[in-house]
């Protein structure tokens, strides 16, 4: 029965595991709707269903930016010249890219953002205004 029970749960966890892992492919962006901070902002794709190809969340993949409520005002001031590299590097440009579109923590849809064939991760990790990250624990951007 233990042996049983054990095999069920192994051969569940890895498929639950495997599906996290999943790549929806890449999709070129028809614009982006607001930028809430450097790592999130919404898009419409074409050919979508507007419930899911319009004003659609997307997390970048990659970096973690500081927050716009971050926890000090060190945080918060740095959150918002990482908000302003994104917002630039989004507009005025021919093609954005959604690269290797996955479901993440909470359900978000994550991808690797490209903007005219440039990284946008790395865009960021090249001005110092974010950190890598693939999902571990945040460092902190105040001193504690």
């Amino acid at each position: 029965m233990y042996r049983q029970a054990l095999l069920s749960f192994l051969i569940l966890s890895s498929t639950v595991y495997s599906a996290d892992k999943k790549s929806y492919g890449t999709i070129i962006v028809k614009e982006v709707t607001p930028v809430y901070d450097a790592d999130t902002f919404k898009v419409n794709i074409d050919g979508w269903p507007a419930i899911i190809g319009e004003r659609m969340p997307i997390r970048a993949y990659g970096f973690d930016a500081p927050e716009i409520k971050g926890k000090c005002q060190k945080e918060k001031d740095l959150a918002l010249v990482a908000k302003q590299l994104t917002v630039e590097a989004l507009d005025n440009v021919h093609v954005i890219e959604l690269r290797d579109i996955r479901r993440w923590k909470y359900f978000r849809v994550i991808a690797d953002i490209y903007v005219d064939g440039v990284s946008l991760t790395d865009m960021h990790l090249q001005a110092g205004t974010a950190r890598p990250y693939a999902g571990e624990s945040r460092q902190r951007w105040c001193e504690p």
